[in-house]
């Protein structure tokens, strides 16, 4: 089969063996997959990706010198099973699945591994315990972003964002635009998007910000329409103080059986939730200066060098931060379903198509901010230009 191999850093459309499904998986025929950021940092710096991968447990992570087929958003139609499958669905049935399969007990991540070739290609195995059927007929390249849109999910639910809370998303790439999706999904009512370019805001205000910045003219924290009532380590000794006075002034009132309470149901004050998509040295000692006290930072946005930030101001402030990466299955299914329910809507990330001799091209246009947001690429088409 035609696929696209990345190999020092160069990608290249080769004829390589059609893949055979192990037991428990299955094949499908590629007909969208979705270009990730990490596919763009995988191509030139997999080598420090597959350390950090083996620090952490992983060490199967793709290598420079090694011929690799990225790609792990698609969906497709089933081809074939392989043995010991329960084949759930008919040939011909259109599916996503998670971009991981196991050989034997060894966990292999699609796309981003030599022993499991990704979705450039026009066949890709996967996992059947991992795979769910499209609904609804929902459009493919809808499907097709059911992966990134999962992502995003997983770090609106790590957020724990209130709907009448603040949420700010600082940077509007693809991750930040599916952040604001999903966080418009659940209903949150206040959404401030921070972006330099322009093309990045326009799109971040059509997948639901309420507010959009450009903060080389407007700090986002000063755009934000909820004015919070504690803006800085002063207001939080002061809320302090009037709420004791009340407080005491109340005979015999038992009052810190009430700060149990508060403390129980997670009633306490409490300021916005931010969401750091964009990943560079910097951002997140840049937030946790300029963040109201009791902020929790979310960060989405994965950074590839060695950062620095300042663990007393995060103290004093009392802020709370979270990192996020990936997803789980229920989570990955239920983005499937928000999707073709049509309770959020992909449409707006989506800026081109190309077919596998195009990817070199697309590689090269998502290195500007002001062009693209996440193309796809088809198997079956001739593109070569976005």
């Amino acid at each position: 089969m035609k696929a696209v191999v990345c190999s020092e850093g160069k990608l290249e459309v080769a004829d390589i063996p059609a893949p055979k499904p192990g037991p428990g998986q299955l094949v499908i025929a590629v007909s969208r997959c979705g270009i990730c950021g990490s596919d763009l940092h995988a191509r030139l710096h997999c080598d420090e990706l597959a350390e950090l991968a083996a620090v952490t447990g992983y060490p199967n992570f793709m290598r420079s010198h090694q011929r690799v087929v990225l790609g792990h958003e698609f969906v497709g139609e089933i081809v074939e099973y392989g043995p010991g499958c329960r084949k759930r669905w008919r040939p011909g049935t259109r599916v996503v699945a998670l971009p991981i399969v196991r050989n034997g007990r060894t966990p292999e991540l699609t796309g981003l591994s030599e022993q499991a070739p990704g979705g450039y290609a026009e066949q890709v195995v996967v996992q059947e315990s991992m795979t769910f059927p499209v609904p609804n007929g929902l459009a493919t390249d809808h499907a097709a972003l059911t992966e990134p849109m999962a992502v995003a999910w997983h770090a609106v639910r790590k957020g724990r964002v209130g709907r009448n809370q603040p949420a700010f998303v600082v940077g509007c790439g693809p991750i930040g635009l599916a952040v604001i999706s999903m966080l418009s999904a659940a209903g949150v009512k206040n959404i401030v998007a921070s972006d330099f370019s322009s093309r990045r805001r326009e799109l971040a205000r059509r997948c639901g910000a309420n507010v959009v910045v450009d903060p080389n003219l407007e700090s986002p924290w000063t755009a934000n329409p909820a004015k919070s009532r504690i803006s800085g380590v002063t207001d939080i000794l002061n809320l302090g103080f009037d709420t004791m006075t009340r407080l005491r002034s109340i005979p015999k009132l038992p009052w810190w059986y009430l700060f149990r309470l508060a403390h129980s149901l997670d009633a306490a004050p409490g300021g916005p939730v931010v969401f750091e998509c964009v990943g560079v040295p910097g951002i997140i000692d840049r937030l946790l200066t300029d963040a109201p006290p009791l902020t929790r930072i979310v960060v989405v946005g994965v950074c590839m060098e060695t950062d620095r930030f300042r663990p007393a101001m995060a103290i004093n402030k009392e802020i709370e931060l979270r990192f996020a990466f990936g997803y789980d299955p229920g989570e990955f299914r239920d983005t499937l379903h928000m999707i073709a329910d049509g309770k959020v809507d992909p449409a707006p990330l989506i800026t081109g198509t190309v077919g596998l001799a195009g990817v070199d091209n697309a590689f090269t246009a998502l290195g500007s901010p002001e062009q693209h947001a996440k193309i796809l690429v088809d198997p079956s088409s001739s593109l070569i230009d976005v």
